[in-house]
């Protein structure tokens, strides 16, 4: 598929990779609407791409959200998921001095699972049906990382990104009928005003694990999202951009 010829949806599209796929799928020509709850984000794409609120967490959100698009687009083909949050913690932890112990709460892991797992769930299940409905073809892309291998500090987001990453296979089995394909991409440490924001030394020693030499970019997933829309052969997989890093 060509990107002039793109009718997508990018969710978590106010900031950061949402909002820059969402602007790249507009400057080559193609159709976007952007999904996030933050608005004010959303204004801040001007004239050439759709936006509406949405959170993803909301079975019914997404439904409205995904029929809106397609109306709004004259259809469908592209779907990336990209709405996540990070919510980290030990999931078991003990005070070095009191001897407490602690554990992950109920709303820290199931909040991330909430919008990183059961979100983009409903947002591939909700586009795919719009999409079958129209009887085009395309390709839902969904957000993953190499965190999926296993992290400390993250029982509540390996856990989600793990999933997508099977989903990616999953979804390429159960849509393949329809002509739609399922990727998922997974991220290493890549800058985000966080990492921009993190002290020399901490910075130094991550880009030390990483054999490129450096944290990746927004540009540099885009090439990933790119691919992944223009090759028709690319399906049920997950393609890591981490620079050769591996958790």
């Amino acid at each position: 598929m060509e990107l002039k010829d793109v009718k997508a949806i990018v969710t978590g599209a106010a900031s950061g990779m949402g909002f820059y796929f969402a602007q790249q799928i507009a400057a080559a020509g193609g159709q976007v609407c952007a999904g996030d709850v933050n608005e004010e984000g959303l204004k801040q794409h001007g004239a050439g791409v759709f936006t509406r609120k949405l959170d993803v967490s909301s079975s019914a959100d997404v439904n409205a959200f995904t029929k809106w698009a397609a109306e709004s687009m004259g259809g469908l083909n592209v779907v990336i998921s990209n709405a996540g949050i990070l919510r980290d913690g030990l999931l078991v932890k003990k005070d070095r001095v009191t001897g407490e112990v602690k554990v992950m709460g109920d709303d820290q892991f199931t909040s991330v699972i909430a919008v990183n797992l059961t979100g983009a769930t409903f947002v591939v299940r909700d586009a795919v049906a719009e999409m079958v409905r129209r009887d085009s073809r395309g390709v839902v892309i969904a957000m993953s990382s190499i965190a999926r291998h296993g992290n400390r500090g993250q029982s509540n987001y390996v856990s989600a990104k793990a999933a997508l990453a099977a989903n990616a296979v999953t979804w390429s089995k159960e849509f393949g009928n329809f002509g739609i394909r399922a990727v998922a991409i997974a991220p290493g440490m890549v800058e985000t005003p966080m990492t921009q924001g993190m002290n020399q030394a901490a910075r130094d020693a991550i880009v030390k694990t990483i054999p490129v030499g450096r944290i990746g970019t927004t540009e540099d997933l885009w090439k990933g999202i790119k691919f992944a829309i223009e090759c028709e052969y690319l399906n049920g997989t997950t393609i890591d951009i981490d620079g050769g890093a591996k958790l």
